[in-house]
């Protein structure tokens, strides 16, 4: 609800850096919440589509193209006129597990060692853009390994299949 709340401009409306309103291609770019936006150090902000179709990385398809390709140059440009930081100094990736399903993109700076940022849960865009071009149904048919802590539902889920 936080997310539609934020697309829906209910909450955090202030807070938003930039705005494509495009319903299919279109995205709201916004502060994490986990930067206080004091310094430019732990520049962090996500990048959160406005179609409800799109979960995961699992659900992109080169129909998602024209949106991604919005996501990553609207996303730097949008971040270099407000923070100063040029693309060449981000860090732009999906998480796969995501913490929630609704597709969204981090945008942190290079230098920070956000959480979820090592190579076993993010996916950068560039990447993921390139795979799709080459590959429509490329992340519907590519295993995907990523890391989960033993407190996490989906492990006990794992252990319970004797997959652990």
């Amino acid at each position: 609800q936080w997310v539609y709340n934020i697309l829906e401009k209910k909450a955090e409306a202030d807070r938003i850096v930039h705005e494509n309103p495009d319903p299919s291609d279109g995205f709201v770019l916004v502060p994490d919440l986990k930067w206080n936006q004091n310094q430019l150090d732990d520049l962090y902000l996500i990048a959160l589509v406005h179609r409800r179709d799109i979960r995961s990385l699992r659900d992109l398809t080169a129909e998602h193209l024209p949106l991604l390709r919005n996501v990553l140059q609207e996303g730097k440009e949008a971040i270099v006129k407000r923070f100063g930081v040029p693309g060449s100094q981000l860090r732009i990736y999906l998480h796969y597990q995501p913490s929630y399903h609704h597709l969204h993109v981090h945008f942190t700076a290079l230098g920070y060692d956000a959480p979820g940022s090592s190579v076993e849960r993010a996916h950068l865009l560039a990447d993921v853009i390139d795979n799709l071009a080459m590959d429509s149904t490329y992340y519907q048919k590519r295993a995907l390994t990523f890391p989960l802590r033993a407190d996490e539902p989906l492990f006990k889920k794992f252990q319970e299949a004797g997959k652990v």
